[in-house]
């Protein structure tokens, strides 16, 4: 066992402090052992979720435009690592701020060392500040999947930083900063249910609305391609489900039982929710889909995030049935209104958060919130405080509005700057934009020959390298001018 704290820090509050002398007192008395070792790990375990979320995606997605979309994940770690440091951190956790956003008190990481966070006594700043910059770090980057096959990537970039800092954090700052209206109106979101998960859909949302149709849609169909690879699809799963135990368990800012009970209702949901897809399609189909497994426990882990330090271990099995239901039927939401979402991030998190967020109002407990000896709620439903359920419909309502209007200002006037707009044009969607943007390929062994035409002329002369292109070329991509290329070495 880890030992606990030696000293109290007696040290002034709810102001932006110096963080500590280092040279003159021991800064970790302060704290636990134990905490520190749960909150780095859980820290490593959100890391691994971007990357997760990149294989995801790409799986998703067409041969031609796989790779873009997991440069874009790690990019989206890049990218917000330092504009956490810059000024994300400051405006969203600093101990001073207005109702809305925080200040620039801890501006390049200042004064960020060894003062209890506004997140909990249990940590410093600067754990907090680890830990929080991968949740910022994960949110743009489930957005921006919403460019796949004609999203271009300097734009897109740009994108990821400036939408950080004036859609992420504001709407961060208001759910976990003690000073923002939705933390003092009494709204409950224990892991980022509006922050990440509700945020990130309404950007996918508006992203697909400005950026258009990819060339080849139609509004009752969509696009007929189905995953270029599934394999992609379950290894980004594995990797977030892991993550997701950091992701959730670790928001309790502490190792203690509340942190367990996080853990045990998210992987309980991420279960239920798979196989409650599973059945969803199975119905339609007549045929297991691991897809479908795979869409349903994130559906599942997506809808216990708000909930997951607040609700006991039964009401997993609700939130993984209902997030698995709703999430899947709302995957035909993009048919009804003529919105390209490629990746149907709108239906798996805006929804699945908005869902998460209304359950807590209802099934959030007073006895499990306070499984970590220090946190009071006064519960939702299950504690008969029914009012529970309009802050959390308002904090919904608030989050959703707020990321779709400004995603699609931001959008807007990027498109108005030479060189900042984010759709390819239709040469560079057609040739891919893993060719058009990276020139480099997620399998490179299939550019021997690309294209239909070049297979049907190779086929009265058949070679190694010609069988290992039909075996690996997407027959639907049209025809095109022939235009040999050198074989790439690996």
């Amino acid at each position: 066992m880890s030992a606990g704290p030696l000293e109290t820090y007696n040290g002034t509050t709810g102001v932006a402090s110096n963080g500590g002398d280092s040279l003159t007192e021991d800064l970790n008395v302060y704290y636990s052992s134990g905490d520190f070792a749960w909150i780095m790990t859980s820290s490593a375990l959100v890391l691994l979720m971007v990357p997760g979320v990149g294989f995801f995606y790409s799986g998703l997605a067409r041969r031609k435009s796989a790779l873009s979309l997991i440069w874009l994940s790690m990019m989206s770690i890049a990218v917000v690592g330092f504009q956490w440091f810059f000024w994300g951190y400051s405006l969203t956790f600093s101990h001073t701020g207005s109702a809305y956003i925080g200040d620039l008190s801890n501006f390049g990481l200042m004064k960020v060392l060894g003062q209890p966070s506004v997140g909990s006594s249990k940590i410093p700043d600067l754990l907090f500040c680890l830990y929080q910059g991968m949740f910022a770090a994960i949110t743009p980057a489930l957005a921006i999947g919403a460019v796949a096959d004609r999203g271009r990537m300097l734009p897109a970039l740009v994108f990821i930083f400036v939408w950080s800092t004036i859609v992420y954090d504001p709407i961060a700052y208001w759910t976990w900063n003690a000073n923002g209206w939705s933390f003092k109106l009494g709204g409950l979101d224990f892991a980022g249910g509006t922050p990440v998960h509700i945020s990130s859909g309404a950007a996918a949302l508006a992203m697909s609305l400005m950026l258009g149709k990819r060339n080849g849609y139609t509004k009752v169909h969509g696009l007929p391609y189905r995953p270029h690879n599934v394999t992609h699809v379950v290894l980004g799963t594995v990797f977030l489900w892991v993550g997701w135990f950091g992701f959730n368990g670790g928001s309790a800012l502490a190792s203690n039982l509340r942190a367990v009970m996080a853990c045990i209702v998210t992987h309980i949901a991420a279960c239920v929710g798979g196989f409650t897809w599973c059945l969803m399609d199975y119905r339609l189909e007549k045929k297991w889909s691991a897809v479908g497994f795979c869409s349903g426990a994130i559906a599942g882990l997506v809808a216990i995030t708000p909930a997951s330090g607040f609700v006991p271990a039964w009401s997993a099995v609700i939130f993984g049935v209902v997030g698995g239901i709703v999430c899947n039927l709302a995957t035909q939401i993009k048919f009804w209104i003529g919105v390209d979402d490629a990746l149907d991030v709108f239906a798996e998190h805006a929804v699945g958060g908005i869902v998460g967020n209304l359950l807590t109002g209802l099934f959030a407990a007073d006895y499990i919130a306070h499984l970590d000896g220090a946190t009071v709620i006064a519960g939702g439903w299950l504690n008969h405080n029914y009012i529970q359920l309009a802050y959390q419909l308002a904090d919904c309502v608030a989050g959703f509005s707020y990321s779709f209007v400004l995603t699609c200002v931001i959008l807007f006037l990027m498109n108005l700057v030479p060189g900042l707009s984010l759709r390819a044009s239709a040469d560079e969607e057609e040739m891919g934009l893993d060719d058009a943007q990276l020139g480099e390929f997620a399998y490179d062994y299939v550019e021997v020959r690309r294209h239909v035409s070049e297979l049907m002329g190779s086929q009265d002369e058949e070679t190694p390298s010609s069988r290992g292109s039909i075996k690996g070329v997407r027959m639907e991509e049209p025809a095109k001018t022939v235009t040999e290329e050198p074989e790439k070495k690996v």
